[in-house]
């Protein structure tokens, strides 16, 4: 029975459970999105956004924690400089989790991870000034919309072809 058991193990020991979070951190990190497994998408969100909200907090010991988890001196700086000063208002949720179908080889299901502020197609544009609608009522009642049949002309078709000379 797994009573209290939270997490995902994903089907591995926990160092390589561990080196696996690592990597597809650092990759979302550099690369803004990565497509992967739903199962590792989840696990992943919950590792890697701890992580930026211990960046938003530009600290040596914050740095140290994260480089921690990461052991990566480019992810680390870019996540310190490029992604916090972007979720730097953000209150949580940096990252979305798009379901994008099953993969051929095992029909496992895939999706893709991204950082929610590195989208350009899902950053949100700013709306046109809203319309007011005005209604069309007048006092009269409407007049019921006549119909007009057309008459249905049947053609005959002869079956005989024209001889041929």
């Amino acid at each position: 029975m797994r009573h209290n058991k939270k997490f995902n193990h994903l089907g591995r020991t926990a160092d390589h459970r561990k080196a696996l979070l690592a990597n597809l951190a650092i990759s979302l990190i550099e690369h803004k999105r990565i497509t992967t497994t739903l199962a590792k998408a989840k696990a992943l969100k919950k590792y890697v956004e701890p992580l930026i909200t211990r960046a938003k907090e530009d600290t040596v010991n914050s740095r140290r924690v994260v480089f921690r988890y990461l052991n990566n001196k480019n992810a680390v700086k870019e996540l310190f400089s490029v992604i916090s000063e972007k979720v730097g208002d953000r209150p949580g949720g940096y990252t979305r989790i798009i379901k994008i179908g099953h993969r051929l080889s095992d029909a496992a299901p895939t999706a893709f991870i991204e950082l929610v502020d590195f989208d350009e197609n899902m950053a949100k544009t700013p709306k046109a000034a809203k319309k007011t609608r005005r209604s069309r009522k007048s006092s009269a009642p409407k007049a019921e919309a006549q119909v007009e049949e057309t008459p249905v002309v049947e053609t005959t078709e002869t079956s005989e072809a024209p001889a041929a000379e």
